[in-house]
């Protein structure tokens, strides 16, 4: 299987980039993984509505600059479909068995996902209701893929 992450935005601190590189690094032996980041817009505090949608539009058009046509995209969302670890797990297999070979996992940036990114997307899955990070969201994301990949290959995995 292959996974591209395409996430809105750079790692900056270091300790985010050494968390992303260990599960890199353990998931080569799972799957094809693929991080690629594109560039964030800069947004004041406060921007009005009609800003805000700019901004979301061109970080839309940049994400969906870089999925091809042919990829199974996965919107990161908060409205999006939560499932527990398992169920995740089972869902990529079960991804896999109907021949989605090149999944995509889409985060935006501080502000979100655009509507055509939305509307682009498969399906949206939501790890909680909760607001994080978009920066430690790709760290989540990579742990969850680890984990779902033990799963699915029957090895332990912290409960």
């Amino acid at each position: 299987m292959r996974i591209t992450i395409v996430a809105v935005g750079r790692l900056k601190e270091k300790f985010w980039a050494e968390a992303v590189a260990e599960y890199v690094k353990r998931l080569g032996r799972y799957c094809q993984l693929e991080i690629i980041e594109a560039a964030d817009e800069a947004t004041r505090e406060g921007a009005a509505e009609g800003e805000v949608r700019i901004v979301k539009q061109r970080e839309g058009e940049r994400i969906l600059s870089k999925i091809r046509d042919d990829g199974y995209v996965v919107a990161l969302a908060i409205e999006g479909r939560a499932m527990d670890s398992v169920e995740f797990s089972n869902h990529l297999s079960q991804l896999g068995v109907q021949g989605k070979s090149h999944i995509y996992f889409v985060i935006g940036g501080s502000l979100g996902l655009s509507e055509e990114v939305i509307a682009r997307a498969d399906e949206s899955l939501s790890f909680s209701r909760m607001t994080f990070p978009h920066q430690l969201m790709r760290v989540i994301l990579l742990e969850q893929l680890y984990r779902a990949c033990r799963i699915a290959n029957h090895e332990p995995y912290h409960k």
